[in-house]
């Protein structure tokens, strides 16, 4: 076989036919012979079969007759069913003969359709079922014919059709009203051309939900002026006519509106009436139509009053998060009115879903405000309290999470606005033993440095809670701060005893007798409980049997009564003995300058010293993970003792341990402070959309008094937003036509374009397909197939395209996961004339994973959690023509979408560049990113290294390194990947 030609080729398939027995399907001769059976079940058997078979390609001619003879008048409501099914599947028209389709093909007269005689029959049992005596299988009967597209078939049963909208049942008018909008919809003119009318005086006198639902949708895709003069007489009752039929009225709104802005003002009363539905899916979506319809403050405040409504009244997290996004989005052009509204939002922070917590704070962090700050701040306060006292509620799943994410939106209005620092971090500092301990001391941290005028009392505070903290890293912090802001002699004193009186007496290594009670204790814990089992007499004298299960007592060391500090040392920390020993010799250098005595000085000089000493012994003597770290802690410890001990030492060290780091750690504050308000300028940043010279621009001082409507102009703001070239004044066509994609060649007898567009968790296609012979083709389908995790939703109906002529054709996608699919098909057509088949293989539209990736930030620790946690990881060597480090990497962040976490100086020249990056999927999924490259001075200048990628997920692992590879080779900022 030879290879394929070109890309179409590599995707043809063909199908081996085999014999119709083959898979335990029977013969023709074997079902016509089961449908003359008076066992109903045989004849369901016997018809499964023949629709099966004719599915597969078989003609089978013989079935029909057989059909008509023994199956159509039948009770058997399984049966009537499968018949129904036969009938779509059924050939109707005769089949062309030979002398025909080459007259046709000659140029000569075209090969009219000819209807089965048997077809006549069929039609009569169809007429005798829609006048059948009983409702469900006139009901039935209707919603069968809305699937049957032939004019010959549909035409005498129009009559029996119209009188089933007058029956008593509301099924069968709810069917009925269907059917004729099936009818007209496809042959209007021809069959019933009276129809929106008929409906429209049906519609007048339906009182049944449902059958008005389908009526008013009739009447807003085949009439619309009827159905809006319907709308404005029964404005007062559509609260009463159903969430379908409400739904529709929306829709008919932003399509009437969108193609004619004057008509908003009809349609403001009924808008309005929705907000306060009680259903939530007709209040929301009367919101986002509100909302999409006019920018003035009165329609935006009533939408934002009814998100937040929703977002306190449902209970669905889906639903809350789809609400939270909208509120996101109306932050960007609308926070003042949403700044009203903030408690509001607050309110859902009961939620016991952390997902939908962290939302809510990052809508109301970009809305809060000087007015606004203290009662924001009193909430959080409150929220914080609570999580220690649940404790065996659904709400302890969140705890710790929701805490830390608490604490992280109180250092962000203490840092905005000073005012609220000091009532702030005296609560927090309570929670420095808890899970959140290393968000409350960085928080601390910056509130020491930033607010000279609260360090006294935070000082004071964390010199009586240092005790209680457990965690060795939020014991790190703790001690810095002391060592670098104690600056008086009380506060020196006092913490340099804590921390001296934590530490106990050196040395701090665990006793050969201490070891052995531990292990001792340990190995009775290895034990586990004893079972012990006994009879027993109750008390109403019956007998019983107990079984006790006794643990044994762990003896309490010496160890376990020691204070938290000596714990860590004596472990095996020696990175917080290095923090130790420098937070003493900073204590014992101030001391002298603050006015302690002589004595005091050299007292805690001599302390510090054996403590020191006490350090490095332990490093020396104790086996665990940070003995790698020995001889750095020995020359750390070294130089604190040579700047207590050598005067000329102290002279040149002193000024450098005392000042250096808080210098250090002010600036590390302003370039984060300067990143956090580059991302809000970045934000805040409206986009400048300019206005066509040919677009009119609606004054409202000069518009006609006489305009119908409410007392709401929905017009009302936009002049200015139009004169000024507010958003949606520009052009989106380059935008369009950057997702158009070419699926079939020019010459092709089809010819067939796709638009994409990508809505998160949906793709939506739309096909333009062009019919470019001069005969009609029939029976046309769209046939769509998907590679990865796309799932087809709505898979495109058949269509009859005329000759030259041309339409739109939509299918729906599912995503379900960051990752790069591919989406082919073919198109399949039946020449009306000729009737032969025809097919056109379609290039694949290549969905690419940038549509899904989204920047995101987040904390070095949180980064370094995650790399821990993910295990899948792809390595991508880097091979490139850059060669600049800093340029790379900026390629590399814009052709990936993602954000860079690590801060570098542009300006300065190095050999060696490494870098954090993260990005969030619109499904949630973490992207992380680590570049590590390397300018060779022996390879001609050329960068070298790698670029590993994790994630939770394999998908966005293996497609993000696939885009990386392919966009890694040279600066291609503007072309489309």
């Amino acid at each position: 076989m030879s290879t394929a030609a070109n890309s179409n080729e590599s995707y043809c398939t063909f199908t081996l036919a085999s014999d119709v027995t083959a898979g335990g399907l029977p013969s023709e001769e074997e079902i016509a012979k089961q449908l003359e059976s008076n066992d109903p079940k045989t004849k369901q058997h016997a018809l499964k079969a023949a629709i099966m078979a004719m599915l597969g390609g078989e003609a089978m001619p013989r079935i029909l007759m057989q059909v008509i003879r023994f199956c159509i008048n039948s009770d058997d409501k399984p049966l009537k069913k499968l018949c129904m099914l036969y009938w779509e599947v059924v050939p109707k028209y005769q089949e062309p003969t030979s002398d025909e389709v080459l007259r046709a093909a000659s140029g000569g007269t075209t090969v009219a359709r000819k209807l089965l005689p048997e077809m006549i029959l069929v039609c009569n049992a169809l007429m005798n079922d829609l006048n059948h005596p009983n409702e469900y299988v006139r009901g039935s009967m209707l919603r069968f014919l809305c699937k049957v597209k032939d004019e010959e078939i549909l035409g005498p049963l129009i009559p029996s059709i119209k009188a089933c909208l007058q029956h008593r049942h509301q099924y069968v008018r709810k069917n009925a009203v269907l059917a004729v909008f099936h009818a007209h919809r496809i042959h209007g003119e021809t069959l019933i051309p009276d129809g929106p009318e008929l409906v429209d005086a049906f519609i007048q006198a339906e009182t049944d939900v449902g059958a008005r639902r389908n009526a008013f949708l009739m009447l807003y895709n085949e009439s619309e002026e009827l159905a809006i003069q319907f709308l404005a007489k029964n404005l007062d009752d559509v609260a009463k006519f159903g969430d379908g039929f409400a739904l529709l009225v929306l829709d008919l709104t932003r399509k009437a509106c969108r193609r004619d802005p004057n008509q908003k003002s009809r349609f403001v009363r009924v808008l309005f009436q929705m907000l306060g539905s009680d259903s939530a899916a007709v209040s929301y979506e009367a919101a986002w139509t509100l909302i999409s319809l006019s920018n003035s403050p009165t329609a935006v405040r009533a939408a934002a009053v009814t998100y937040t409504n929703l977002l306190n009244s449902q209970n669905d997290n889906n639903v809350m998060m789809i609400v939270l996004e909208r509120l996101e989005q109306l932050q960007k052009k609308h926070s003042k009115i949403l700044q009203e509204l903030l408690q509001d939002i607050l309110r859902a922070l009961s939620s016991p879903n952390p997902d939908i917590c962290k939302k809510v704070l990052e809508v109301a962090m970009t809305l809060v405000t000087s007015k606004n700050v203290a009662e924001v701040v009193t909430t959080l306060k409150r929220e914080v309290s609570k999580t220690t006292q649940e404790s065996s509620d659904s709400s302890e799943d969140k705890g710790k999470v929701y805490r830390n994410m608490l604490i992280s939106a109180i250092h962000g209005c203490a840092v905005r606005f000073p005012d609220v620092a000091e009532s702030v971090v005296h609560t927090l500092m309570d929670f420095l033993s808890s899970d959140g301990g290393m968000q409350v001391v960085i928080f601390v941290r910056a509130i020491v440095e930033r607010y000279p005028d609260l360090r006294p009392a935070i000082l004071a505070k964390l010199i009586a809670t240092v005790d209680e903290v457990t965690n060795n890293h939020v014991m790190c912090i703790c001690l810095w701060i002391l060592g670098e802001y104690c600056e008086t002699s009380e506060s020196v004193a006092d913490a340099f005893d804590v921390v001296t009186d934590q530490l106990g007496e050196a040395p701090f290594i665990v006793q050969a007798e201490e070891k052995q009670a531990a292990e001792q204790a340990a190995a009775e814990a290895a034990k586990g409980p004893k079972l012990v089992t006994k009879n027993i007499v109750l008390s109403d004298g019956t007998y019983a049997t107990q079984t006790v299960y006794s643990e044994p007592k762990i003896a309490a060391t010496d160890l376990d009564k020691s204070p938290n500090l000596r714990k860590m040392i004596v472990g095996g920390d020696i990175f917080l003995g290095t923090i130790v020993a420098s937070c003493l010799t900073k204590m014992c250098l101030r001391a002298p300058d603050l006015g302690l005595g002589d004595v005091k000085a050299k007292s805690m000089t001599v302390k510090a010293l054996l403590t020191m000493c006490g350090i490095v012994k332990m490093a020396e003597v104790t086996v665990s993970a940070q003995k790698s770290s020995l001889a750095d802690c020995s020359e750390r410890v070294s130089l604190c003792c040579r700047a207590l001990l050598d005067p000329k030492a102290k002279a040149l060290l002193k000024e450098t341990l005392l000042s250096e780091g808080k210098v250090s750690f002010a600036s590390f504050l302003k370039h984060v402070q300067d990143k956090d308000g580059d991302g809000d300028k970045e934000e805040s940043k409206e986009e400048i959309v300019a206005a066509q010279a040919d677009d009119l621009i609606h004054f409202r001082q000069l518009r006609s008094l006489t305009a119908q409507g409410g007392d709401l102009d929905l017009d009302d703001g936009s002049d200015l937003a139009r004169a000024t070239g507010y958003a949606d004044g520009g052009s989106l066509l380059s935008n369009e036509l950057s997702h158009v994609y070419q699926l079939s060649g020019f010459a092709d007898p089809v010819y067939a374009e796709a638009f994409v567009t990508v809505h998160d968790y949906d793709i939506l296609l739309e096909i333009l397909v062009i019919n470019r012979t001069p005969n009609t083709l029939a029976n046309l389908t769209v046939e769509l197939s998907t590679m990865g995790d796309m799932k087809i939703v709505e898979r495109p109906q058949s269509q009859t395209i005329g000759p030259l002529d041309q339409m739109t054709i939509r299918a729906s996608i599912k995503v379900s996961s960051t990752e790069t699919g591919h989406i082919f098909g073919t198109i399949v057509y039946e020449d009306a004339t000729t009737q032969e088949k025809g097919y056109v293989n379609l290039n694949d539209i290549h969905m690419d994973i940038m549509d899904y990736i989204r920047p995101a930030t987040c904390t070095d620790e949180v980064f370094r959690s995650m790399w821990a946690e993910f295990e899948w990881e792809n390595k991508v060597a880097i091979s490139t023509s850059i060669k600049d480090l800093v340029e790379f990497l900026d390629h590399i962040v814009t052709s990936t979408n993602m954000s860079c976490l690590t801060p570098h100086d542009r300006n300065e020249k190095g050999s060696f560049l490494a870098a954090n990056l993260y990005a969030k999927s619109v499904f949630g999924e973490d992207a992380l990113v680590n570049v590590s490259v390397e300018k060779k001075d022996d390879n001609d200048g050329k960068l070298a290294g790698y670029i590993r990628i994790r994630s939770k997920t394999q998908g966005i692992a293996l497609s993000l390194g696939d885009r990386i590879t392919s966009v890694q080779r040279g600066l291609q900022p503007n072309k489309k990947q």
